[in-house]
Formats: C-alpha cells, sequence, structure tokens
C-alpha cells in the first residue's frame, strides 16, 4: 500500500472501529463486482477474517433480491440502496460504500441519506472519486483508473481494514483456525 493511501486507510479502520465499539451496525453496498466486494466485507465481519471471535454487525445491501426488485420495479434502480438505508440505517451506523467511478447513483443516494441519518460514510472508489468522495467522511480512492484494477485494489484494502478491525477489538492470545 503507498505512503499516501496508510493514512486514509488508518482514518477508515477508526471509522468502523468506533461505530462497532458504540453499538452500531455496518451496511455496505455497490453495484456488480462491488456488489460481489460488499457481500464479501459482511462475510469478513459476520463470519471472521483471521482470528476466532464474535460476529459483528455487518449487512450487505446487495443480498435481498426481494428488497432490490421490488424498489426498482415500484419506485425506481436508483433508489434500491436508499430506501434500504431509510429503513435500516441509525446515527452512529456507518454506510460503507463501493463504486469504482465514483458516481453510481443509486450508490450516491444511499450515501446522501445515510449522511442526513446520522451515519458516517465510509467510500472506495477509483482515482477520480466521482461525486461520492464529497458525500464521504472518509474516502479510499484506488490509484488506477480501470475498473479491474480498482476492484482488486478494493479487495486488498478491504482485507486490511477486516484485520485491523479484528485485530483492535480483539488483540490477545489467537487460536488457531481449523
Amino acid at each position: 500500500m503507498s505512503e499516501s493511501m496508510a493514512g486514509p486507510v488508518a482514518r477508515a479502520a477508526d471509522l468502523l472501529i468506533a461505530a462497532l465499539r458504540a453499538g452500531g451496525t455496518i451496511y455496505v453496498c455497490g453495484d456488480g463486482g462491488s456488489a460481489a466486494e460488499s457481500q464479501h466485507v459482511a462475510g469478513e465481519l459476520v463470519g471472521r477474517f483471521l482470528r476466532e471471535r464474535p460476529a459483528l454487525p455487518c449487512v450487505a445491501l446487495t443480498t435481498d433480491t426481494s428488497i432490490l426488485t421490488a424498489v426498482a420495479n415500484d419506485y425506481e434502480f436508483a433508489r434500491t440502496f436508499e430506501r434500504q438505508v431509510e429503513a435500516l440505517v441509525r446515527p452512529g451506523d456507518v454506510l460503507w460504500t463501493l463504486s469504482t467511478s465514483g458516481s453510481s447513483a443509486n450508490v450516491l443516494r444511499a450515501a446522501d441519506l445515510a449522511r442526513r441519518r446520522g451515519a458516517k460514510v465510509l467510500g472506495m472508489t477509483g482515482r477520480a472519486g466521482g461525486r461520492l468522495a464529497e458525500l464521504c467522511d472518509v474516502c479510499l480512492r484506488v490509484p488506477a483508473d480501470s475498473t479491474p484494477a480498482i476492484q482488486e485494489g478494493h479487495l486488498a484494502i478491504i482485507h486490511i481494514l477486516c484485520h485491523l478491525v479484528e485485530e483492535t477489538l480483539f488483540a490477545g492470545p489467537q487460536k488457531p483456525q481449523g
């Protein structure tokens, strides 16, 4: 990881850790490959990353096809995550957003509403950052322009953040994984 990314990654970890310590929930969203990465985040935090520990409250907003298709059909696709934020996100929570372009309409609407509801917003984008960078408390911009390179950078940062969260919240002797 470049030195220019180290500071923002540490701030992102602090944001997640503070929310979890205060009893908040991490909600994650993105489209396409970023939707898959959203689910990956939830799997690592609810399951485990490297150490045996209690499950952490994390929900991928990308997984309920009934909600996604009902909102897309009854309203519009741009509201798919926004409606879930309206129903679920509270002050003290974190909305972790992923968008390689930083301009996915449904992610932007969710980030905007989460901020207005008193939640923190963590963003992961490509080099440009798009409008999403403006809506985030912390925005991690992968210094790349191609979608595959940005997504690979996102996955590496996701793993770093999961490691930092686990080590900070559950420091101590580690039991071997089976």
